[in-house]
């Protein structure tokens, strides 16, 4: 991989995970574009640490609400952290179940279908249109609307179909006030992220990774981190004005034209 092109996949990750537009649809059209002659050992330690650049990023954006969480978890008497820890949890359960027993199967169905993916990004500005129009009821999140925004989150695996988009377009059409909505969805991927490194760590072992220039890796983890505060900030400026609506027209457009192109 090369260092030009590491910056550019890495902005590509810590843009995209955070705006509603669809990081792994993005990130299978640029390799696409770019070619994917990487060794299999260098795309995963590449993934790994662009992910952990926008773990990081989260962490970096949200730090007064993680600190406050981290401090009420430890309380005696019952408290709120707990309590958003718990629907933490059970906003995880489905993406968990998918990535366990269905992700390798479609990753390898849109990893060579642009068409597909094409797709999943029409489906996507679909939904963020219709989003904006959402009225915010002020509802509160329960473990009923956590699983259904892990629901959300599930079906985001597909490449193409935000996640971010997904999980807060799921938490204003059930009424769900714009920033919590948005608190939210950014705070539950942070232990997906996570745990979807420590498996693939697991899986693959620190030994293939023996013999990489980490210079370009590098390069792409920074070129992440920054961009994904940045958008990070950006996303949740943007939920709460109700703009979603302009990444409706930009999905759309991208879909559109990948799959054109996908079928010349």
């Amino acid at each position: 991989m090369g260092f030009w092109e590491a910056i550019l996949l890495g902005l590509v990750q810590g843009l995209t995970e955070f705006l509603p537009v669809s990081s792994s649809g993005h990130l299978a059209l640029f390799t696409a574009i770019l070619g994917n002659d990487q060794l299999p050992a260098e795309n995963l330690l590449f993934t790994l640490l662009v992910h952990a650049a926008t773990a990081i990023a989260t962490l970096i954006v949200f730090r007064k609400d993680v600190w406050e969480i981290a401090q009420g978890v430890f309380k005696k008497e019952q408290s709120q952290a707990r309590t958003f820890v718990g629907y933490i949890i059970i906003s995880m359960l489905p993406a968990v179940l998918v990535g366990l027993f269905f992700e390798d199967r479609i990753t390898a169905l849109f990893e060579t279908n642009l068409a597909l993916v094409g797709a999943m990004l029409c489906i996507t500005a679909a939904l963020l249109f219709f989003t904006d129009k959402a009225t915010s009821k002020d509802q509160p999140i329960t473990y009923k609307i956590a699983l259904l925004i892990g629901v959300a989150q599930a079906i985001a695996i597909l490449p193409g179909i935000s996640r971010s988009g997904a999980t807060i377009a799921t938490a204003l059409l059930i009424g769900t006030a714009r920033p919590e909505a948005a608190r939210f969805s950014f705070l539950m991927v942070i232990p997906l992220i996570l745990g979807s490194m420590v498996k693939s760590v697991l899986d693959h072992g620190t030994t293939a990774f023996a013999g990489m220039d980490f210079v370009p890796l590098s390069a792409g983890f920074i070129a992440a981190l920054v961009s994904g505060i940045l958008a990070c900030t950006w996303m949740i400026a943007l939920v709460k004005r109700s703009k979603l609506s302009y990444f409706a027209i930009y999905c759309l457009v991208v879909g559109i034209t990948a799959s054109v192109v996908a079928w010349i």
